[in-house]
């Protein structure tokens, strides 16, 4: 396939329909099921800390300010949301990582006919450790990169692109948090990962670009990794795998 703005949506998009084939489904499934769990448990807290926080702001304003009620209350929804949702990407990553390793395997499996060595529960369960310590690795990566870009917010000139290149740089970061479960069922180093990645830039963001985008929809959102890890999956097989 020729690399379009649009390549990476139709990947992520062709991961979305993998997911729910029998033989890919058993891998969903118990990483859904904690995350919606966690996910909704992220919620009840949210919104309660948000309810007596609001309480506790409304106590504290003057009678005459009363009338900033009505602005108050989508604002500090809005940004209660936000942190829920992006709590839950973080913590569902680091939840669902041993299980996307083997998700991958299996699409990888799907749409080669080539099965890796089966494992024994007592080596998959080795694998969970490493594949946990692995996140904290990426979430150490993303912030190493993503304080330079924070502060370009506040240089004067620079602001006014500041937005776009973080969009950029949280698209890019998402292709190689996905991009990474195929490929390190290969033994593919993180650097390696990331040239060939690079080699297919325009592919990558706009895979991260799609998945930034799905991750922002209600309960679609519940989705997004199983999808991204099958879709990156799909590319690696489709379009990294055998290039030079």
């Amino acid at each position: 396939m020729i690399s379009n703005p649009l390549t990476g949506a139709y990947y992520l998009l062709k991961g979305f329909r993998l997911i729910t084939k029998p033989s890919i489904r058993k891998y969903v499934m118990i990483p859904l099921s904690i995350n919606i769990i966690f996910f909704t448990a992220l919620i009840w807290w949210g919104m309660s800390a948000l309810f007596l926080f609001f309480d506790e702001q409304l106590l504290a304003l003057p009678s005459w300010l009363s009338w900033l009620e009505w602005l108050l209350w989508p604002v500090l929804t809005l940004a209660t949301l936000l942190l829920v949702f992006y709590s839950f990407s973080v913590v569902g990553n680091i939840i669902a990582s041993p299980f996307n390793s083997l998700l991958a395997e299996a699409v990888e499996h799907h749409l080669t006919g080539e099965k890796s060595p089966e494992m024994s529960w007592k080596e998959t369960v080795k694998t969970i450790l490493p594949s946990v310590m692995n996140e904290f690795r990426k979430l150490f990566y993303f912030i190493c990169w993503a304080v330079p870009f924070l502060l370009l917010f506040f240089i004067p000139v620079i602001q006014v692109i500041a937005p776009f290149l973080w969009l950029a740089f949280g698209a890019w970061m998402l292709m190689l948090q996905y991009g990474d479960y195929p490929m390190a069922n290969h033994n593919i180093s993180v650097s390696e990962q990331r040239k060939k990645l690079a080699a297919n830039r325009m592919t990558s963001l706009s895979f991260g670009g799609a998945t930034m985008l799905m991750t922002l929809i209600p309960f679609l959102n519940f989705l997004v990794i199983p999808s991204a890890v099958a879709g990156a999956t799909v590319l690696w097989v489709e379009r990294i795998k055998n290039q030079e």
